[in-house]
């Protein structure tokens, strides 16, 4: 493609707000900018005198530009953000976060729910959160159910249930589904619930010693101490959470920039509570100013479809931005409320401030002395291998039950350790059960059989198993037409199958590595090689349950998908599918008496 004509196209470019995206030789966004005067912006790209490195080697590489107009300045914030989620421009900074942040939902029934929800929030009910972190929700939750008996289970499993399940007998459901508490005092307790989330816990605690009170009065001890435990798990709580100060609804970002890392750690309060924190390392091109990546963490973590939820009223920052009214007029726009963003704040903000501006120095402290773990290991393997660099690895292993629901897995690592991202498994088919050379075989061949491009072919591959399994690989590989060959090496356990005895195979097992037990080259290669195996166990687990939840239903003549779905969708599994009397079957959409009596039949015929 030609170069990019800067003045021809600069000559037809509009003085109006907007956003721009600048396209590469391959037609690839590499950068996405906004502009209150997109004329005026876009120029500033092709003077003459550049002083900034990165922005050099940016327009070095522009071959296309495409802008986008907009009625305000306002409007180009909230576009741009979203085309930088959407095409995640290597220039641009980028915050590597699209999961939604999680919530408690306690649903909207006769006899209310309490769940974890994480997404869109199309379920009726009231919605209490944001929280930081999945392990925030299940924590709450956890401790929640220890004070409140209100049900967690899901509703296909409630509605199935004909006596209470184990979580009455440990005091923490009051079984709804059955009757063992009427409606009225479940509401009682659900209204609790309601208030403590909503942050009025005091509110609570004087009820429930009102409670203790008069049934102490009335001489019913029992209920008496039952009420004395809540309060105090109620106390506990509130002393882990409660915030020494009168801020209802805050984020605090704290900011830290060392040796090329980058963090941005998030402090959460809601309802005067903390609801916890997470730490953020943004990919940041070199060179970046640390103005540039504030404003883009703010712009990315707030300004998106769906994220008014949870914009904080308050927003304190680390330091002053230049597009601090730009970007508060934004989080208003798109919160539907007023939103301050503040800076250079005293007293008790600044205690909050100070303590996630320590939190993100130590998140780099930590990511850093990982890394350099990492990198230790990876040279000691360099070494003992005799190689010159390692950028890929794979390993590979079979799992599967006396020969039944066989699955293959391939684990990579990478230079920063695992990968997840390019895991994959495979169900194992059109072998002997149990045949673990066939299996390793097949796995080869579905995993490099039709490579092409040499950068996916690993430096080396791990075979988890003794000489038999690393002979197939190389048979695999003797026919291998790439440039570049692989590592093959065998890691067989030692006699006792203890971690630390292992021994590497190569040359079809007719050499041996011998580590020691301390070597970090061992304990990367254990890493890899556990990796594989419990990715591997996963995948046949799962075959197996699903084969199990399955086979049986799949033996009744006229149950077909939509049937079995639900059955098992609305007696709550296989479980409850077997223990649910013919009445209960018949309720299930789709089965009518006759079939219901059938299936019934079926099941006590297999038991």
């Amino acid at each position: 493609m030609a170069v990019f004509d800067s003045q021809a196209f600069l000559r037809t470019l509009t003085t109006e707000p907007g956003v721009y995206r600048m396209y590469d030789e391959d037609h690839q966004v590499i950068y996405v900018g906004k502009a209150k005067n997109l004329k005026k912006r876009v120029s500033s790209y092709f003077r003459s005198n550049i002083p900034d490195a990165k922005t050099r080697v940016l327009v070095s590489n522009i071959r296309h530009i495409e802008v986008t107009l907009t009625n305000t300045e306002t409007e180009a914030l909230l576009l741009e953000n979203n085309l930088i989620k959407k095409y995640q421009p290597r220039y641009n900074i980028l915050l590597r976060d699209d999961k939604s942040y999680p919530y408690i939902l306690l649903t909207d029934h006769r006899h209310p729910r309490l769940a974890f929800h994480r997404g869109s929030r199309k379920k009726k009910g009231e919605y209490f959160g944001p929280f930081p972190s999945s392990a925030a929700v299940s924590e709450s939750l956890r401790l929640m159910q220890k004070i409140f008996p209100v049900r967690q289970c899901e509703d296909a499993y409630y509605r199935a249930r004909s006596r209470p399940c184990l979580q009455h007998q440990l005091k923490r459901c009051s079984a709804p589904c059955v009757a063992k508490v009427s409606d009225d005092d479940y509401a009682e307790q659900v209204d609790m619930v309601r208030q403590f989330l909503s942050g009025k816990s005091h509110q609570v605690i004087a009820t429930l010693v009102g409670k203790m009170e008069q049934a102490s009065v009335e001489l019913n001890f029992e209920a008496a101490a039952k009420y004395r435990d809540q309060i105090a798990l109620l106390r506990q709580m509130q002393e882990q959470q409660s915030v020494a100060g009168n801020f209802a609804e805050m984020d605090v970002i704290g900011f830290a920039q060392l040796n090329g890392l980058c963090a941005v750690h998030m402090l959460m309060i809601r309802e005067h509570k903390v609801l916890g924190s997470k730490t953020f390392f943004p990919k940041i091109p070199k060179d970046s100013g640390r103005e540039e990546i504030l404003t883009s963490f703010v712009g990315q973590y707030y300004v998106s479809t769906g994220s008014h939820g949870r914009i904080a009223k308050d927003i304190v920052l680390p330091f002053e931005i230049a597009e601090l009214d730009d970007l508060t007029a934004a989080l208003t726009q798109v919160a539907e409320r007023k939103v301050q963003l503040r800076v250079n704040v005293r007293a008790e903000r600044a205690q909050y401030l100070e303590l996630a501006n320590k939190n993100a120095l130590n998140s780099i402290m930590v990511k850093q002395n990982a890394q350099d773990s990492i990198d230790k290991r990876y040279a000691r393997l360099k070494a003992a291998l005799g190689l010159s660099d390692i950028n890929r690895m794979e390993c590979f292993d079979i799992s599967h039950t006396m020969g039944e629901n066989t699955v293959a897995s391939c684990v990579v690592f990478d230079g920063q350790g695992p990968n997840n991202r390019e895991y994959r498994r495979y169900n194992v088919t059109g072998i002997t059960p149990g045949d673990d050379y066939a299996a390793m075989a097949f796995a080869l061949n579905k995993r490099y059989g039709k490579v092409t491009d040499p950068d996916k072919v690993p430096d080396i591959i791990f075979i988890d198993g003794g000489k038999g399994q690393l002979s197939r690989a190389e048979s695999f590989f003797e026919s291998w037409t790439l440039d570049k060959l692989p590592m093959l090496i065998g890691v067989a356990k030692g006699t006792s199958r203890k971690p630390g005895l292992e021994t590497l195979l190569i040359d079809g097992g007719r050499k041996t590595i011998n580590l020691d037990s301390d070597s970090p080259a061992l304990h990367l290669i254990q890493h890899i090689r556990d990796e594989s195996h419990r990715f591997a166990i996963a995948g046949h687990r799962s075959k197996r349950q699903k084969q199990r939840t399955q086979s049986v239903l799949e033996e009744i003549e006229g149950v077909g998908l939509k049937r079995r779905q639900a059955l098992l969708k609305y007696l709550g599994g296989m479980q409850g599918v077997k223990a649910a009397n013919i009445q209960q079957l018949k309720q299930v959409p789709g089965i009518s008496p006759q079939l219901a009596e059938k299936i019934f039949n079926h099941l006590h015929d297999k038991a």
